[in-house]
């Protein structure tokens, strides 16, 4: 337990964004237009990282705020010093205990983070306490367990030369990165209207250092694992996977990232 909660550490913005943030991006967009949102909200973004869904509600949401939350001191300073808009600030802050206002806010929302916190539903209790009546909580997490491919495919060849990976795959760690007990964690709450929805978007990599240098970052617990390697095992790796990947016959690699999304409404 202790060697994955190393592995899980997220710290450094320009590391991340080449590993998954270039692929939350096209997630977050989708996401949006599933929320369908009105116009003018003030919204929350809670474990905002780099500011990819951020970003993505001031770039397609027209909101009259938005505030970004994340426990990263670096994390927030990426996203302060790339997100310049004046409708958007930014404010060291952890999910259970939101340094924010009871509500005051029309729209809170989480990308890809909830799997990664202790306590998911004190996490959701947070988002319904900062919501206002009649506002929106939502989220969406990896599909760890199944489409997420870039990952999917790294657990399943890591498991297969290591048994000890087994217990760090993110698709066993996360329970909640399936629909089911997703929608079972919203609708444990006082939330109605509560829905799911898959989003899948495509990631192509242009050749397989494109896929595989991402993971020598240490960002991460596919990273973190990769880099805690002896460079021979590690090498063995990379080449399980140079041979399990659907390569094209030009090199690039075509995968598919699933998000699975979860809404509900505050009374």
């Amino acid at each position: 337990m202790e060697s994955s909660q190393r592995m899980d550490v997220w710290a450094a913005g320009a590391l991340y964004e080449p590993y998954v943030g270039r692929w939350s991006r096209r997630v977050a967009g989708e996401f949006l237009h599933w929320l369908s949102i009105r116009d003018g909200c003030d919204w929350l973004d809670i474990g905002c990282g780099t500011g990819a869904l951020t970003q993505t509600v001031l770039d397609r949401a027209a909101p009259a705020s938005i505030r970004g939350i994340d426990p990263s001191d670096a994390f927030i300073g990426y996203a302060a010093a790339n997100i310049l808009d004046p409708r958007a600030s930014f404010k060291v802050g952890e999910a259970r205990s939101l340094p924010v206002e009871t509500a005051s806010c029309d729209a809170v929302v989480s990308g890809l983070v909830l799997n990664f916190v202790p306590e998911p539903l004190r996490a959701v209790t947070e988002m319904i306490r900062v919501v206002r009546p009649g506002g929106d909580v939502a989220v969406y997490v990896w599909d760890y367990a199944g489409r997420m491919e870039l990952m999917r495919y790294f657990w399943d060849a890591a498991v297969a030369q290591d048994e000890h990976a087994f217990d760090l795959d993110e698709g066993r760690r996360f329970p909640i990165c399936q629909p089911g007990p997703l929608a079972e964690l919203f609708a444990g709450t006082e939330l109605t209207d509560v829905m799911t929805t898959g989003i899948d978007v495509p990631t192509h990599f242009r050749d397989f250092d494109d896929y595989w240098t991402p993971f020598l970052s240490g960002q991460g617990p596919a990273p973190g694992y990769a880099m805690s390697l002896p460079p021979e095992r590690r090498d063995a790796l990379r080449e399980s996977l140079r041979a399990a990947l659907p390569i094209a016959v030009d090199g690039s690699i075509p995968l598919v990232a699933r998000a699975w999304a979860v809404r509900g409404r505050r009374p």
